[in-house]
């Protein structure tokens, strides 16, 4: 028993003859016939019987019938969700991303591709880009977009955008007027940044000493969002990555940082694992994001 031949037993119970039945499944006749023939040998009962002219089915054809009814249903439901899996109208994308990227560009590349992609399911997991590195390794999320290059031999990385350290201070702030901060403008102030263990601050800490300076912070975070509430009130002066999300805080300037300390914005993906369909069509719509992002800043500045 096979198949094929179910899909003809199947195709005969509900059009009530061969040729019919041959219609149906786009075949000859005898096709059908043959089929019809060999199955019945192989289980060794008749299927039908002709009464008058008639084709009729046997109670062991009824018996028969109900299972391979059920059967050939699941088939068809299985049949339309691969196509719709084809069509792109079904799947998942699994994302695991550092928290700037996630706050600052996955909202405008999430809505670019759900735009072109309704029926999938996006997964994203905020995550240290260690975490990242080690969810992709084992499969457990299809693409990472973190602030820097992750250094395993399995995980390829592909950089598609920059992004710079830049000083966000309230509107009171005595550097407000200044077109841009240098390392000395910050000795006064109670400086908001990341500690001297993540790349960013060792950078940060090397410009700060080629300027004869020691980077002090008074108050250090891990997100550069954490730092936001705390400038908003006052509270100090924030170095952070360009990408914090301070439009949302009213009442706050944002000035460059010289000497320039950059940032890759880098989409890494596991070199030993079949790519995930969605993935390449992402990282397009994460460097229209960071076009976005520029440009709203630029407007807002």
């Amino acid at each position: 028993m096979n198949a094929r031949q179910l899909e003809v037993f199947r195709s005969i119970m509900r059009n009530g003859t061969l040729t019919a039945a041959a219609e149906a499944l786009r075949v000859s006749q005898p096709a059908i016939s043959k089929v019809l023939r060999h199955f019945e040998s192989q289980i060794g009962y008749p299927l039908f019987e002709r009464l008058g002219g008639r084709l009729v089915a046997t109670p062991e054809a009824h018996l028969l019938y109900r299972d391979a009814d059920r059967i050939f249903r699941e088939i068809e439901t299985l049949k339309s969700f691969s196509d719709r899996i084809r069509d792109k109208r079904l799947g998942f994308l699994r994302i695991g991303a550092s928290g700037p990227p996630t706050l600052a560009l996955f909202p405008f590349a999430a809505e670019r591709f759900r735009k072109r992609n309704p029926g999938v399911e996006l997964q994203i997991q905020t995550l240290p880009a260690e975490e990242v590195a080690e969810k992709l390794v084992i499969g457990e999320v299809d693409v990472g977009l973190t602030m820097v290059a992750i250094s395993m031999p399995q995980v390829r990385c592909d950089v598609l955008g920059t992004t710079q350290i830049v000083v966000v201070m309230s509107k009171s702030c005595r550097l407000r007027n200044k077109p841009e901060v240098w390392p000395a403008d910050l000795a006064e102030e109670t400086l908001i940044s990341y500690g001297s263990k993540p790349h960013i601050g060792q950078l940060l800490d090397i410009a700060f000493q080629q300027a004869g300076l020691q980077r002090k912070t008074q108050i250090e975070i891990s997100m550069s969002i954490s730092a936001m509430p705390l400038v908003q009130r006052g509270v100090g002066v924030a170095l952070v990555d360009g990408l914090v999300p301070h439009v949302g805080f009213k009442e706050l300037i944002v000035k460059p940082f010289k000497p320039v300390v950059s940032q890759d914005i880098v989409l890494a993906t596991n070199s030993t694992l079949p790519g995930s369909r969605f993935g390449r069509e992402f990282s397009r719509d994460v460097k229209a994001s960071i076009a976005n992002f520029t440009r709203e800043l630029a407007l807002q500045n």
